[in-house]
This record gives structure tokens, C-alpha cells and sequence, in this order.
């Protein structure tokens, strides 16, 4: 537990500086709000010229939306920020923070917290209640379950995405724009249901990386409804637990990395 207390003195830092700058943090709580929005308001927009996307309606697909949005700015306020990573190995600030007795992710991850995420991931989650509703799911036990543990596992996902993409600047310093084409690519992949891209496109992203069963096949369950492209129905149910071999992969190729820095030489 001692461990815990220099993360707890992180932490408590970041508190500090949004007291200190409160109306500067306002601005940031509302500014970042709007990228979430534009996402969903888009999603409106497309359906004002047809009935049915894909062969979903406009709540069904606000539903794959609605997770996507809360799964993906939870992993974005806990963990996005390790894609400066990048910035720390080209100026030698991830020198510092490996002679520190403390795990490096866990400090990379509190040295910058990004709280003024918040009204992001509470929209996200409002979005994802609301569609929720307008579905009038049949609930069941199995189907409570899944509406608590989908976007935790999206975001435990994303999450993973996050970490292996900014590991990538062991290797590669200007890595961030291909991490960003997985991450912030993969959450406009999963706020629309699959069946609207291509054969090719949807067997590497949806199948292949994973991105199907962040959104799409979790609402399928909840929905009650059968997967057009023929997989199982518990496919749904177990589609949060595509998180795990993301989290083992990310978790292999980050501490390679790690293994691997070299230092700046400054």
C-alpha cells in the first residue's frame, strides 16, 4: 500500500493545479465536451436521409454509438494521455520517470491526468442510458450484466489500443499518426454498425483487431436481435471479454519496449 502514495501525491498535484486555474478548467470541461457531441449529432444527421442504416434504425445505431462514446472517453480520460509518449522519449522526460522506484505507466498515467475529460465521458454515458431506453430492451439478468460490463470492457479495449499504439515510440518517435488511425479510427469504426463497410474492411477491423465486439455484437444482445453477418448470439455476451488478449498484447509489447529505451543521451 505505501507504494500507493506517491500516485496518490501525482493526483493530488493535478488537483491542485485545476483549483488553482478553475475558470481555465471550465473552459477546458466545456470545450472538450463538444468533439463527443459532434460525434452523436452526426449520427442524427446521417439518419435524416434514410429510415435505417445498415439494417439498424436510428436507435439501434445510437445504442452501438452511445457505448463507443462512454467505453472510448473513459479509456481516453484514464490512460489517453500516454500518446505523449512520444513527446517524453524525444526530450528526455521518460529518463526521469524510469529512476523513480515506481511503475512507469502508472506515473506516466498521473502525471497528467486528463480531468477535463469529465463532461466528455458523462455525456457519453448519458448518450449510452438514454439509447438504452429508447430500445425497450427485455431485460434479463444476463442482459443487466452486459449493460454494466460493455463499456467497461470498450474501455478496458480502447485502453489497450491506447497503450500499444504510444509504445510504438520505443521504436518510432513520429508514430502518432498511425497510433491515432487505431484509436480515434477505431471509435468511428465501432459507433456504426458493421454491416455498413465492406467485406475486406470489416473482416480486419471488426474480426481480425477486435473492433466488432467493442459495440456492435454487445448490442446485438442487448437488443435481442440476430447477427445479419451469422455469428452466434452469445457472441454478444462474451464480446467485453475481447479485451483481455488486447490488455496481454499491449501489455507484451509495452514492456518490451520499455526493455528496449535506450535513454536520449542527454
Amino acid at each position: 500500500m505505501g507504494e500507493l502514495g506517491p500516485y496518490r501525491a501525482l493526483l493530488g498535484g493535478k488537483f491542485r493545479s485545476m483549483a488553482a486555474y478553475r475558470t481555465s478548467f471550465a473552459i477546458e470541461l466545456l470545450s472538450n465536451l463538444g468533439a463527443t457531441v459532434l460525434d452523436v449529432v452526426t449520427v442524427f444527421v446521417l439518419f435524416r436521409a434514410t429510415a435505417a442504416i445498415g439494417g439498424f434504425t436510428l436507435r439501434e445505431s445510437i445504442l452501438m454509438t452511445g457505448l463507443t462514446a462512454a467505453g472510448f472517453v473513459l479509456a481516453d480520460m484514464t490512460v489517453g494521455n500516454i500518446d505523449d509518449l512520444k513527446r517524453y522519449v524525444r526530450m528526455g522526460t521518460l529518463d526521469t520517470v524510469l529512476i523513480r522506484p515506481l511503475r512507469v505507466l502508472p506515473q506516466l498515467i498521473f502525471m497528467d491526468l486528463p480531468l477535463r475529460k469529465l463532461l466528455r465521458l458523462a455525456f457519453g454515458l448519458f448518450v449510452y442510458a438514454a439509447a438504452l431506453v429508447a430500445n425497450h430492451i427485455h431485460w434479463t439478468p444476463a442482459r443487466v450484466l452486459l449493460a454494466v460490463g460493455a463499456p467497461i470492457g470498450a474501455a478496458i479495449f480502447f485502453g489497450a489500443i491506447f497503450v500499444l499504439t504510444a509504445s510504438l515510440a520505443f521504436w518510432w518517435v513520429e508514430s502518432g499518426e498511425l497510433g491515432n488511425g487505431f484509436t480515434y479510427g477505431g471509435r468511428d469504426f465501432t459507433s456504426y454498425p458493421i454491416t455498413v463497410y465492406s467485406d475486406w474492411f470489416r473482416d480486419l477491423f471488426a474480426y481480425t483487431l477486435g473492433f466488432g465486439f467493442v459495440a456492435y455484437q454487445p448490442a446485438l444482445a442487448l437488443l435481442g436481435r440476430a447477427d445479419p453477418l451469422g455469428l452466434p448470439a452469445w457472441a454478444g455476451y462474451a464480446a467485453p471479454l475481447v479485451a483481455l488478449p488486447a490488455v496481454a498484447i499491449a501489455s507484451l509489447v509495452w514492456s518490451t519496449g520499455v526493455r528496449h529505451y535506450r535513454s536520449t543521451g542527454s
